[in-house]
């Protein structure tokens, strides 16, 4: 597990802030940035981030970092949760941007692509993700906690 109780963690698409909370637990002497793209989720992650010191809500992109790149110190690890296309991407641009040695990515495989299996989404994933210069450290399909879902971490 490459979190710490010192990282500072970049977290993309906390949503309501559940998971970013839990990752927040972990790292009581970092930080989370938490950003989320849609306003009304947002509201609800700012609530989440009301008790809690090492959490910061930040209403931005994640497919653009620039967008919330003003309040992002230093990143040990960006944890990449957002349910899109090319989800490899989204994540290696941002550990380009912050500097970041070490990623987290939840693979939603029908973001993706309905059309292929979950296993040959998550193939084609960890080799866009080699192909960004990235190496793979692990992955775990998430079944049966989170359907057709994988975690892979990667290290520049």
């Amino acid at each position: 597990m490459p979190i710490k109780n010192n990282s500072r963690v970049l977290y993309l698409g906390a949503a309501s802030g559940t998971t970013a909370s839990h990752v927040s637990d972990l790292v009581p002497d970092g930080i989370v940035y938490c950003v989320e793209f849609s306003p009304r989720s947002f509201r609800d992650l700012v609530r989440t981030c009301e008790n809690r010191k090492n959490m910061v809500p930040l209403l931005g992109d994640a497919i653009i970092p620039d967008s919330f790149a003003f309040a992002v110190d230093s990143i040990d690890i960006v944890y990449q949760d957002v349910a899109q296309k090319r989800q490899h991407d989204i994540l290696a641009n941002n550990m380009e941007r912050f500097s970041a040695d070490t990623g987290m990515i939840a693979v939603k495989s029908r973001s993706e692509d309905v059309t292929a299996t979950p296993e040959a989404v998550f193939e084609r994933t960890c080799n866009e993700l080699r192909s960004r210069g990235l190496r793979i450290l692990d992955m775990r399909p998430l079944d049966p906690f989170e359907k057709d879902h994988a975690m892979i971490i990667v290290r520049r």
